[in-house]
């Protein structure tokens, strides 16, 4: 089918990357919590007048890149007993956006933790020496199980983490901010998150308590985040969003928070929702080369330069890639998303060299109390494993 050129929204043609092939369907998005069975509802975006709608069973049938990109929006399942996952707040419902499962009082037993190693060195050519030229890593601090780890072996990852001067978590839970901050260097900052929206009063009190309860307090945060991929998820549209990072902003004022605020959500979100820009104090977006599909592994850090570049025109602020891997076990996805453990070298290390400091890596560890997805990768993203 043909559409009219006029209908083009001017804002997309900043789309040059996402761009290179055909957005993914991405289905990511709930890398830190957990996954659940979503329904589907496709938003497409024009890139010039060819219009193809991907099959949300079928993904890797993605149109070349002359043809129209687009996402899916993935909204989360209304039962918390679709899959399985900790619980971090209290006042977290059961169903929507929250769950049930493991207390977080709740210690893992070390036999079904990830096991935890010292640093690598730099230069030495494993793919943590690469991943240590980032910005930072992204961490969960859940056992195989999914129960919460112990504060013991939380501060033993912290000493695989050592060189990294960000570590983003995605929620206040487990006490990870208590334990982190116990062990962590003078020269390391938590990238903190708040994960839902419907707690988001009784989650910046239980951040506020565990940062201001160490000595360096506030000064260790470097950001905080509002939701993770709210909007590309279709669990809340920007106009909702923007209002929960303004609320945020106010309630981590209150606690003595003056740093970044933002929400992090994908690109194509963030180009079909400007707001998200103006809302955030950087823009702040996950993006994955593997679910690009058409991106072999060594190009992925020209992949990601080009999404920073494309978000600096969208935003016109600084950009940081909240999310950024390649997974080691699973299906291919498209021509050229091919997991493995070369790949992942091969992708880390060229997202590394092109961009490091725009990007903070995913993940830690492998995450086997994730459900594997479409494509059973969703388990597979570890850098320590």
């Amino acid at each position: 089918m043909l559409l009219k050129q006029t209908t083009v929204v001017s804002i997309l043609s900043l789309l040059s990357l996402t761009l290179a092939a055909p957005f993914e369907h991405h289905k990511h998005f709930r890398h830190a919590k957990r996954d659940a069975d979503a329904d589907v509802v496709t938003v497409t975006v024009q890139q010039n007048q060819n219009f193809y709608e991907q099959s949300s069973s079928d993904p890797a049938a993605a149109p070349s890149s002359s043809a129209f990109n687009e996402y899916q929006y993935q909204p989360q399942a209304a039962s918390s007993s679709a899959s399985y996952g900790p619980v971090y707040s209290s006042a977290a419902p059961a169903g929507n956006n929250g769950y049930q499962g493991a207390s977080s009082a709740t210690t893992a037993q070390s036999s079904s933790a990830p096991s935890s190693s010292s640093a690598p060195s730099p230069g030495d050519g494993s793919v943590g020496s690469y991943a240590q030229q980032g910005k930072g890593i992204t961490y969960s601090p859940y056992s195989n199980n999914g129960a919460c780890k112990s504060s013991s072996e939380i501060q033993a990852d912290m000493a695989t983490l050592s060189s990294f001067s960000v570590i983003r978590i995605y929620a206040p839970d487990c006490s990870v901010v208590s334990a982190m901050l116990s062990s962590m260097g003078s020269n390391q900052q938590i990238f903190a998150g708040l994960y839902y929206m419907e707690s988001l009063e009784t989650d910046v009190q239980t951040l506020a308590e565990q940062v201001t309860s160490s000595s360096r307090g506030w000064d260790a945060i470097y950001a905080v985040a509002v939701g993770n991929e709210w909007v590309n998820s279709g669990a809340y549209d920007a106009g909702t969003v923007v209002s929960a990072v303004s609320k945020g902003r106010s309630l981590l004022s209150s606690k003595g928070f003056n740093g970044k605020v933002v929400t992090v959500d994908t690109v194509p979100a963030y180009q079909s929702n400007p707001s998200l820009c103006e809302a955030s104090d950087f823009a702040a977006v996950n993006q994955h080369a593997f679910w690009n599909g058409n991106t072999a592994p060594e190009d992925s850090g020209s992949f990601i330069q080009n999404s920073v570049s494309s978000m600096k025109s969208l935003c016109n602020k600084d950009v940081l890639i909240c999310e950024t891997g390649w997974p080691t076990q699973g299906s291919t996805f498209g021509s050229q998303g091919v997991p493995g453990t070369s790949q992942q070298l091969a992708a880390v290390k060229s997202i590394a060299e092109a961009v490091g400091e725009s990007v903070i890596f995913f993940t830690t560890f492998n995450d086997p109390w994730k459900q594997p997805g479409a494509y059973g990768v969703e388990q597979y993203w570890g850098l320590f494993d």
